[in-house]
């Protein structure tokens, strides 16, 4: 029985378009599934876009648009990203579509029927930018720092709150039981000791009279759902949940194996691994497996962000550099976990050293003088060749980054050997000699191209060509038997094509 996979991004507000911080978030959940498709599993790969709230009720009034053409408008620009950025998701959920208002209804209900939902009035201090309350030590200034350029506003009303103070010890406890719940361990330790401090009971609706664009509240027309409360349950709504049962168990998992893999920027730390999981908790459904929280990308040492006017269009990369280069620079240079900055130049001389220079040139020579080679009556001489690769267990500890530079070093300990041995002197010389060492270039590049497959499919793609490989027999092969030594045929032709990364000028 094939091993189940579930993986969802975060859903990105539709209040603009694209920006390369949630392109590095969807990205990274794009390998993580191609890799586990590769190993033969079951994968759904979510992810989608939420589209109620005040921010973009306020944005759609701006441009005096109905607010539901107005998140139509930006949906299909983030849908659009799969074909642009080369994406393998198998679903896109919608927070105003039919299926997704039914399931956060029926959420609701689970936990309200459970005793965690109640009435009230109160005061607080909102971010629009964040889409949620503040304290007065979470403000720097009186502004929110992630939103220094927001008004702070201050919210009056009587709302619906979710008993969150009910789940600190069960939280607690949760946590003990799973030390990996949360992917850095850094981040689960900042988790743990902000429970418990305390949890106070948050606001999950909003007067309709005076923010109408959001879910309706079940049995009270006077409220919409807090855009949080109704975003969170895509990750199961787009499982069909409530009305599929089965598929939900398979992908979502039970009491006793989840299945479900979450990933986050780091200032969704507290609404993933704590909110998220005790109205979960609340309706009686499994916990999520695993949240990954990204660090931020920076621009100029700043964080990157629509409301601070310093994005950059993920569109514009792949337009003038391509989807693997692009897919490349941000799982690379932007390290996973911590915070890191993006400018062009960056992009430019890693291109260039990487990719044009570095993978691009080595498999031109390799398959250049292997050609000659070949062409001049010598064969290929099949010999083993030891190199150290973590790769797997990378893989699974979700240290995606580390395993690309992984396959890199092993790309320049090739590369190193062709400089020390020098088989192009040796070919038409000691054509045995030189058989050897060129198998063990084609083979390695061949290896490596399933290696970064899950990270640049259309790279990998490209080269197996050149060494004279079928890419779909290639693909047929479960990952960890496709890189083993010896999969390089010793009668393969190869084929000298175009340069696989043009090198870029000044």
């Amino acid at each position: 029985m094939k091993n189940k996979f579930y993986i969802t991004t975060t859903l990105p507000y539709v209040n603009a378009d694209p920006h390369i911080g949630f392109a590095a978030e969807i990205i990274r959940a794009d390998v993580l599934a191609r890799y586990h498709r590769r190993l033969g599993d079951n994968v759904f790969f979510n992810t989608g876009t939420d589209e109620h709230g005040l921010k973009i009720y306020t944005r759609a009034k701006e441009e005096k648009m109905n607010p539901q053409k107005y998140v139509d408008k930006f949906a299909v620009r983030f849908d659009s990203l799969k074909q642009s950025l080369n994406l393998s998701y198998d679903n896109f959920v919608r927070t105003t579509d039919p299926n997704h208002i039914k399931a956060a209804q029926e959420f609701w209900q689970l936990c309200a029927a459970n005793g965690d939902i109640y009435k009230k009035n109160y005061k607080t201090k909102y971010c629009v930018g964040c889409e949620s309350a503040k304290t007065d030590s979470e403000l720097k200034g009186g502004k929110c720092p992630d939103h220094p350029n927001k008004k702070i506003e201050i919210i009056e009303e009587e709302n619906y709150f979710f008993r969150w103070s009910n789940y600190q010890d069960k939280l607690l406890e949760f946590y003990k039981k799973n030390s990996d719940f949360v992917v850095p361990r850094h981040r689960q330790n900042e988790i743990e000791k902000f429970v418990a401090r305390g949890l106070e009971d948050f606001s999950i609706s909003r007067l309709k009279s005076k923010m109408p664009w959001g879910v309706p509240v079940p049995g009270d027309k006077k409220h919409v759902m807090y855009v949080w409360f109704d975003a969170l349950t895509n990750y199961i709504s787009a499982l069909d949940w409530p009305g599929d049962k089965r598929r939900f168990n398979r992908f979502w998992g039970v009491l006793e194996k989840r299945n479900a893999v979450q990933v986050a920027g780091k200032d969704n730390l507290r609404f993933q691994t704590a909110m998220w999981q005790a109205m979960l908790m609340s309706a009686g459904l499994p916990l999520s497996k695993t949240v990954l929280i990204f660090g931020f990308i920076n621009s100029g040492g700043k964080k990157m962000s629509k409301s601070l006017g310093n994005v950059i269009n993920p569109f514009s990369l792949v337009e003038e550099y391509g989807a693997d280069a692009t897919r490349y620079y941000l799982l690379s240079e932007i390290r996973s976990f911590e915070d890191s900055d993006f400018t062009y130049e960056k992009f430019a001389i890693r291109y260039n050293a990487d990719l044009a220079n570095g993978l691009g040139n080595l498999v031109g020579r390799t398959v250049a003088m292997s050609d000659k080679l070949v062409s001049g009556g010598g064969k290929l001489k099949k010999i083993k060749y030891k190199y150290n690769l973590d790769y797997f267990s990378l893989m699974e500890g979700y240290k995606i980054d580390e395993a690309l530079f992984g396959v890199w070093g092993l790309l320049r300990g090739i590369d190193k050997l062709i400089s020390d041995k020098k088989p192009w002197e040796m070919i038409g010389k000691d054509n045995e000699k030189a058989g050897e060492i060129l198998y063990v270039c084609l083979e390695v590049l061949r290896s490596s191209a399933h290696y970064i497959w899950p990270f640049m499919p259309e790279t990998a793609e490209r080269i197996w060509p050149r060494l004279g490989l079928n890419p779909t027999k290639e693909l047929g092969k479960d990952l960890k038997i496709a890189v083993k030594w010896g999969g390089m045929p010793l009668n393969a032709r190869v084929k000298k094509a175009d340069p696989l990364f043009p090198r870029l000028e000044n």
